[in-house]
C-alpha cells in the first residue's frame, strides 16, 4: 500500500510498517455475505413449496419483490461497509510515532498518534483457535499519556509487530535522552 502523504510528517521520519486487519477477518465477513445472500433463495423455496399461489397475488407479489430488494440492498451495504472499514482502518508505525487512522462510518474518520518515546508497555495477544492457527491477534500499546492504550485489532503477526514497536521505542527513548 502506498501512502502518499503521511499526516503531520516529522523531519527525517520514515515509515517502518503499515498494518491493516488480517485478510482472514475480511474473508469471514465476506463469507457471512455469501451465506446471507443465499438465505432468500432457501426461504423462497420453502415458502413457495408451501404456498405455490403466493406470487400470483396482486398485493403479495410487489410486497415480496420489495422485501427481497430491501434485503439485497442491506447485504450490498454490509459488504461495502465491511470492505471500506477493512481498507481505511490503518495503523502506521514510523521511526518517531504510531498513527492510528480509524474510519467510523462512511463520513467520519479519526486520526490519533502516539510518540514512541511515550510508550511504557507493549503486549501482544493471540486468543482463540483461528487466531492462533492463522497467526493474527491484537497488540496493546500502553502509555502514561491522555490516550492510555492504543489497540491494533486483529492484525497479522502481532508478536513481530510488538517486537518492532519495542525496538523502535527503545531507540527513540535513547535519542530523546541526549
Amino acid at each position: 500500500m502506498l501512502i502518499y502523504k503521511l499526516p503531520g510528517k516529522l523531519p527525517n521520519e520514515k515509515i517502518i510498517k503499515i498494518l491493516r486487519q488480517d485478510g482472514f477477518v475480511l474473508l469471514l465477513k465476506l463469507l457471512a455475505v455469501v451465506v446471507l445472500a443465499g438465505l432468500p433463495a432457501l426461504v423462497g423455496l420453502i415458502i413457495f413449496s408451501l404456498y405455490p399461489n403466493l406470487l400470483s397475488g396482486e398485493i403479495s407479489y410487489p410486497l415480496i419483490i420489495l422485501a427481497v430488494s430491501g434485503y439485497v440492498l442491506f447485504i450490498w451495504l454490509f459488504a461495502f461497509f465491511s470492505f471500506i472499514d477493512y481498507y481505511l482502518d490503518v495503523w502506521v508505525i514510523t521511526s518517531e510515532r504510531i498513527i492510528d487512522v480509524k474510519q467510523e462510518g462512511f463520513f467520519s474518520r479519526t486520526v490519533a498518534e502516539l510518540k514512541l518515546f511515550q510508550i511504557q508497555d507493549v503486549t501482544s495477544e493471540l486468543k482463540g483457535f483461528f487466531k492462533f492457527i492463522f497467526r493474527y491477534g491484537d497488540v496493546y500499546v500502553q502509555t502514561a499519556g491522555e490516550v492510555q492504550r492504543f489497540v491494533f485489532k486483529q492484525i497479522p503477526e502481532p508478536e513481530e509487530v510488538r517486537d518492532i514497536i519495542i525496538k523502535l521505542a527503545e531507540e527513540c527513548k535513547k535519542s530523546h535522552e541526549v
